[in-house]
């Protein structure tokens, strides 16, 4: 009979679920055993090894290769890629407006 290996521990934990709640937000973790919890991160790679490693471009002669071609997939992807899920505006363009909408100006004290 095949067992699970301890390496497949359930991801998740008290601190991290408490500081979701505190937020008001719900995570994408399911029950132990289904992709839920992978299905974010696994989308992500997906998009990765088609924009960036299986377009037909470069072959990479060494691991230095490989790290810049990660960093600029990742800077084009957070800068310039327009994501229609966030009104086809880049993640870092969509995530400044939110801080700006939610930013508290402190009212100067009055003497």
């Amino acid at each position: 009979m095949l067992q699970r290996p301890l390496e497949l521990a359930q991801y998740t934990s008290v601190a991290f679920t408490t500081e979701l709640l505190e937020h008001g937000m719900a995570g994408s973790i399911g029950t132990v055993g289904d992709a839920l919890d992978n299905a974010l991160c696994e989308s992500t790679i997906g998009l990765f090894k088609t924009e960036a490693i299986n377009d037909g471009g470069p072959v990479w002669a060494d691991r230095r290769a490989v790290e810049w071609q990660v960093a600029r997939w990742v800077h084009w992807y957070n800068h310039q890629r327009l994501h229609s899920s966030i009104g086809d505006i880049p993640p870092l363009e969509f995530e400044h407006a939110h801080r700006q909408a939610h930013t508290v100006t402190p009212t100067p004290e009055v003497a």
